[in-house]
């Protein structure tokens, strides 16, 4: 399972809006190796679904990640933090056991059990 906030749903909507993507468009959500804890987190709109994919839908914005990802960030909430001292997209993920100060970057023990671990740019 994969939590969406309301925040972050209205902040992918403004983000669809200001690159013109259509409804159909989502935000998929992969996790790469890099990153200055070992792994991080690479956001974009895509608009095919893979038969592996894991589709999660909250507020109107489906948010979308592949299988092996998945194994990572299961459980993962991702919020919206704005304004001045705004974070950007916060991701709040039980796997992770370091994160870095800009919180795009995580890293998991090589069995996770779920520890909460959260980061975000500026922390």
């Amino acid at each position: 399972m994969i939590t969406i906030s309301e925040k972050a749903a209205k902040r992918i909507q403004v983000l669809k809006d200001e690159e013109s993507q259509t409804q159909e468009s989502f935000l998929r959500v992969e996790v790469k190796k890099g990153g200055c804890s070992g792994l991080s987190y690479k956001m974009n709109f895509d608009s095919t679904l893979y038969p592996a994919d894991k589709v999660f839908e909250q507020y109107g914005q489906r948010v979308v990640i592949d299988n092996t990802s998945f194994l990572y960030i299961a459980g993962l909430t991702l919020d919206y933090s704005g304004g001045l001292n705004g974070k950007g997209f916060v991701f709040s993920n039980p796997n992770a056991t370091k994160t870095c100060g800009c919180g795009t970057s995580f890293n998991v023990k090589p069995n996770p059990t779920p520890t909460k671990a959260t980061g975000s740019c500026g922390s």
